[in-house]
């Protein structure tokens, strides 16, 4: 039966040849041998066979999502200044961070069917195209944008919470409490009054109260007035005369009043109430540092002070002063080191009396000021949402798993409680919060298509008020779960527009247009112009200057665009460049990646099967994808070719080298904490091509004549895949995966998968067990016809 490939064409989008419904993509990730089961749900992976096979999908014991954006930057332990971009994926999903132990290195496939390239790509565009986007918005576009933005209101939102306990009337400033309006003639005889008198701190606490009862336009309009000005002055000039209890009420007035986060009046009060801190009581201290929130105005040192304060008389907290001071803690980004074993032991104290929206605020808490938490405390937290998610406000929820993603801590039942509440919510919430349901999912490699496709249905309607960093979220995580929705093209238009009109964002946030244009390169998406900026010398320097860790994204992203868009015109990587980031790959992977334990016994076993190691070379076809190959040479009549001449004498050092399984060792494979030590290990198969790949037919100046590409031979890329290289509990793909395995068929490679779910059990198996497993995926008769 004749398959039908459809090729869509967007202004100046590249796109590589797909199917144009979910369902065939999902056809395209089948097995040429076989038909591939749909994507499991998670948790529920189905335990087909495959080539034969009877080995079932083991279920992830303490299964948890590897994630660590530095790992190439400083190796095991990742860098101090690559912080975390919002949770976000960024491709460190395949590699070892703080905290984990099992750091992927190859990936399975199941199809050997190449892909057709880029159709068609359009000339290089004139420079100027976008250029003129990057000029920076005016303040008056910039306060146009925000007002039409659609966004939690960062002072009232987060804030919910204290509706549920009278205690937090005095612990807060609620600027909507209601209260008696003050006529705008008593405003102005009030400030008529200020002109003739000096007033005692009493009276001027007095007309700052009076006044914040003024309507709002006529509020608005005092901070021009002289009068209000020479008020303010006269508190300044006062400030150590008033009772602590009056310089609260002046502060708290000055929330309604609109009072500027720089005013001198504040200035003042900050340094008064620095020096009155440790004469105050918590509630009070808890109160000022609302109304510094409430304000805007960043308090550092007042800040220090309260958790100095808090820490010393923690015993005395009570629910309620406790969630509020989690809260501040959020707001003021900063998470003190010291407190860190307290909250967590109050947290579990008070676990069951907490109210939902409670539990929402302790978490982005904890969120915001980048707090740790330990797996135990999370889990107790997860377990209560996932038996109350229904009474908890959308809002609240989504706080919850801002911190379920920080902690990158599986929870089945919450997920799947979540894919039964949130669909019906996701049309009434607003664009961040969807944002942060999607990457939730992308960040757990959770997969629902359930929430997904309500995701994408919804949000070209409110596509407008994403800001760039929304845009690069939604992109990379349908991306990263490789799930084009029903509504694709209307979904990545829509999107792509958006990249378009925030632009001028990326000079600022470089981050967020690498995570766009990786997200589009996983399901086959080139936006050319968009590429073409982000490849230009002028922004790879500010990539350069990011607090992030870049340059692995901008590897993957340059790699990708030369071997999938070949007719593509614009701006390249330098070779320079591109030999730098695979020499860091390539460095990272000696040290973590060639010496897992799964990866040694195949190739241990293939030497000896094949004939010895130069039948077989351990290393990165693909630099850029950041996981390892085993490369095998077969002529047609499947006999296999030698190839690996580099440095024989290592070679022979490795032959009959394997690794000793244990009991201990194979539960901490199959638990996917495996580690085993460095070994001093030469590397038989030589340096990976620093360039990356090399089409077919091409030689890279660094592989000796016997390794050419020669004709009519099947070159396989043996794949040993590992659990985070796939959705939680399923089988689907993740989409980097899916990039590595569609650019090794167009350049000319035969993908075999050797899936974690065969190969890990096999390891304690016996050795002629495991020979014969391998052998029939290398001498497979169908990976022979390729030859022909």
């Amino acid at each position: 039966m004749a398959t039908v490939l459809m090729c869509r064409r967007f202004p100046r989008l590249s796109r590589v040849t797909a199917f144009s419904t979910t369902a065939k993509r999902k056809a395209e990730r089948g097995s040429s041998k076989s038909k591939k089961e749909k994507p499991d749900k998670p948790g529920a992976a189905k335990s087909g066979t495959e080539s034969g096979a009877t080995i079932r999908l083991l279920k992830p014991q303490d299964y948890r999502v590897l994630y660590n954006p530095a790992a190439y930057a400083k190796g095991r332990a990742g860098s101090q200044r690559h912080v975390d971009r919002d949770g976000s994926q960024a491709l460190g999903d395949t590699l070892t961070g703080p905290g984990t132990v099992q750091a992927p290195q190859t990936l399975p496939t199941a199809s050997s069917q190449a892909l057709s390239p880029v159709r068609s790509a359009l000339p290089r565009p004139k420079s100027s195209t976008l250029l003129e986007q990057t000029i920076p918005a005016t303040p008056y576009q910039e306060g146009a944008e925000k007002e039409k933005r659609e966004m939690h209101n960062s002072k009232e939102d987060p804030r919910t919470f204290q509706r549920g306990r009278p205690e937090y009337r005095s612990l807060s400033c609620d600027s909507a409490e209601p209260a008696e309006p003050l006529p705008a003639e008593e405003g102005d005889s009030i400030l008529q009054s200020v002109a003739g008198c000096e007033g005692s701190p009493a009276a001027l606490t007095d007309y700052f109260l009076k006044l914040s009862h003024l309507p709002a336009e006529r509020r608005a309009a005092l901070a021009p007035d002289p009068r209000f000005g020479a008020l303010c002055q006269r508190a300044v000039t006062a400030v150590r005369l008033f009772s602590t209890p009056d310089l609260i009420r002046v502060l708290k007035a000055c929330v309604p009043l609109g009072v500027p986060a720089c005013h001198p009046l504040l200035n003042a009060c900050e340094a008064e109430f620095c020096r009155r801190a440790w004469d105050m009581g918590l509630e009070q201290l808890l109160l000022v540092a609302d109304c510094w929130r409430c304000l805007d105005r960043s308090v550092p040192s007042y800040l220090g002070i309260l958790f100095s304060y808090a820490n010393l008389h923690w015993r005395d907290l009570t629910l309620p002063q406790f969630v509020q001071l989690l809260y501040i803690i959020g707001e003021g980004r900063r998470s003190p080191a010291d407190l860190a074993q307290k909250v967590e032991s109050t947290i579990l104290k008070h676990l069951d009396a907490f109210t939902l929206e409670e539990l929402g605020a302790i978490c982005l808490g904890l969120f915001k000021s980048l707090s740790g938490i330990s797996d135990r405390v999370m889990r107790r937290i997860a377990d209560r949402v996932s038996l109350q998610m229904q009474d908890m406000s959308t809002y609240a929820l989504v706080n919850v798993l801002k911190m379920l993603r920080y902690t990158r801590m599986d929870h089945p039942p919450l997920m799947r409680e979540l894919g039964k509440v949130i669909p019906a919510r996701i049309p009434a919430t607003n664009i961040q919060g969807i944002m942060h349901i999607a990457l939730t999912y992308s960040s757990l490699h959770f997969f629902d298509e359930d929430v997904l496709a309500a995701v994408a249905t919804s949000l070209p309607s409110k596509v407008s008020y994403c800001r760039s960093k929304d845009a690069a979220k939604f992109l990379w995580s349908f991306g990263c779960l490789d799930y084009e929705p029903p509504n694709e093209e209307e979904f990545y238009s829509c999107l792509i527009k958006q990249l378009h009109a925030k632009l001028h964002e990326f000079s600022k946030f470089p981050e967020h247009l690498l995570t766009a244009l990786l997200g589009l390169a996983f399901v086959k998406r080139f936006p050319e112009e968009l590429i073409d900026f982000a490849l230009r010398e002028e922004f790879v320097q500010k990539t350069r200057g990011s607090k992030y860790e870049l340059n692995k994204d901008l590897f993957t992203l340059g790699k990708t665009v030369e071997i999938e868009c070949p007719t593509y015109q614009g701006s390249r990587l330098s070779p320079q460049l591109c030999q730098e980031f695979a020499e860091m790959v390539s460095s990272f992977a000696e040290r973590e990646i060639y010496v897992r334990p799964e990866i040694l016994e195949a190739t241990s076993l293939l030497e000896g099967m094949l004939g010895g190691p130069e039948y077989v070379k351990s290393h990165m076809l693909l630099p850029h994808t950041r996981s390892s190959d085993l490369e095998v040479r077969l002529a047609v009549d499947g006999r296999p070719i030698p190839f690996n001449f580099k440095d024989p004498v290592a070679a022979k050092k490795l032959e009959g080298m394997g690794v000793s399984l244990t009991d201990d060792l194979m539960s901490q494979l199959l638990q996917g904490r495996a580690r085993v030590p460095r070994q001093e290990r030469e590397d038989a198969a030589g340096a990976p091509c620093l360039g990356g790949a090399l089409p077919a037919g091409a030689t890279s100046q660094a592989e000796p004549r016997a390794g050419r590409w020669q004709p009519r031979e099947v070159r396989l890329a043996l794949q040993v895949s590992n659990r985070n290289h796939f959705c939680y509990g399923s089988r689907r793909l993740l989409g980097l995966h899916c990039l590595k395995r569609r650019q090794l068929r167009l350049l000319g490679y035969v993908v075999v998968e050797i899936p974690f779910w065969e190969w890990f059990p096999l390891l304690k198996r016996t050795r002629s067990e495991k020979l014969s497993y391998l052998h029939y995926k290398v001498f497979c008769p169908a990976l022979l016809s390729r030859a022909g």
